[in-house]
């Protein structure tokens, strides 16, 4: 049976929810604890701002929940930890309001409506925030708002969900402790040069595709394909402020002058040639060095075996000389002494 389109659902399909870093860090973190190797979700709480256009999903905190796999209409929530946290958040930050509610899905359960229809009870219009805690490619959420279907026919409504649009947002505080956080947990073994070479090769590609996108779009502009946007030509005049300018000035005959900054790239380029060749230098010595100790080192081995055969042959002449001049030596004496007895008889 077909529905029709009320103006509440097409005012909600077009709210814009962005999520913040710290939220999904709390909901894989809540999930590795409690539901890790499992299939079962955890669920949380949203806390943000809603001014009716766009949802801001700032700072979020798990809730105990538990439900029946074999009947999905049997689970509970504890209303009284959702109390008891939402006012100990709101005097750490009153601008933080409770705006919706979220679970690691990965998909919509059948038991969604009717937690949802329990939010209601703290908020007017809860938004439901699916996280995957396992994304392979893409943003890792999907944002929903409960509505009223209402059929052509008359007939009785039925709640379903409409799905926003929904982006991963950050502030730059935000965007470097995420950044730390990332470089303190991530696998120090990996980390090696070649990895370190395709990190910086990936973001010279993603910079080089941004450079160009704003190329077309500039170009666009010119061509009078696309209207001129104030907001879009001032930020990206405040990214070319940034830059320095690296054109020389030039002088009185034309020829390019040398700036203090294109000194100090030279500069910086020497200090790294001198220490790449340094340490090359190093390198060679080191392995000239091996190389002739591993020359040296069978020609020891063979002196040291050699060294105890020899000297065993030197002792076992010795012995031999020394023998027959000692027994020679005897002989002498013998026969001298008989001599003398002869003579005096």
């Amino acid at each position: 049976m077909p529905t029709a389109t009320t103006e509440e659902t097409i005012a909600l399909a077009a709210t814009q929810v962005a999520v913040h870093p710290l939220v999904l860090l709390s909901v894989a973190d809540s999930y590795n604890r409690s539901a890790s190797g499992t299939k079962r979700r955890v669920v949380g709480v949203l806390l943000g701002q809603n001014n009716g256009k766009s949802v801001n999903v700032a700072n979020s905190f798990a809730v105990p929940f538990e439900e029946d796999d074999k009947d999905p209409s049997v689970w509970f929530l504890d209303h009284n930890f959702v109390e008891s946290m939402y006012d100990m958040y709101k005097k750490i930050n009153a601008k933080e309001k409770m705006i919706g509610w979220y679970h690691s899905g990965p998909k919509l359960r059948a038991s969604d409506l009717q937690i949802n229809e329990l939010f209601k009870r703290w908020i007017p219009q809860p938004v439901l925030v699916v996280v995957d805690v396992m994304p392979t490619v893409g943003i890792p959420t999907e944002a929903y708002f409960a509505v009223e279907e209402i059929k052509d026919d008359g007939s009785s409504t039925n709640k379903t969900f409409v799905h926003v649009s929904s982006t991963i947002e950050a502030e730059e505080s935000e965007e470097i402790g995420v950044e730390h956080l990332l470089r303190d947990i991530r696998d120090q073994s990996t980390g090696t040069l070649s990895t370190k070479i395709t990190n910086q090769l990936q973001s010279l590609q993603g910079l080089n595709e941004r450079l160009a996108e704003i190329a077309r779009y500039l170009q666009s502009v010119v061509d009078g394909k696309l209207p001129v946007n104030h907001t879009i030509l001032g930020s990206l005049q405040d990214i070319f402020n940034l830059l320095p300018n690296l054109t020389p000035a030039t002088t009185a005959d034309g020829k390019p002058q040398e700036t203090e900054l294109s000194k100090a790239f030279k500069t910086n380029m020497h200090d790294n040639m001198m220490t790449i060749y340094l340490s090359s230098l190093v390198r060679s010595v080191m392995s000239l060095h091996d190389l002739i100790d591993n020359r040296k080192l069978p020609e020891t081995e063979a002196e040291a075996k050699a060294k105890p055969a020899i000297e065993g042959k030197k002792e076992t002449g010795d012995k031999s000389k020394d023998g027959p001049t000692k027994r020679e030596g005897k002989d002498q004496q013998k026969d001298e002494k008989d001599a003398d007895d002869k003579m005096e008889e």
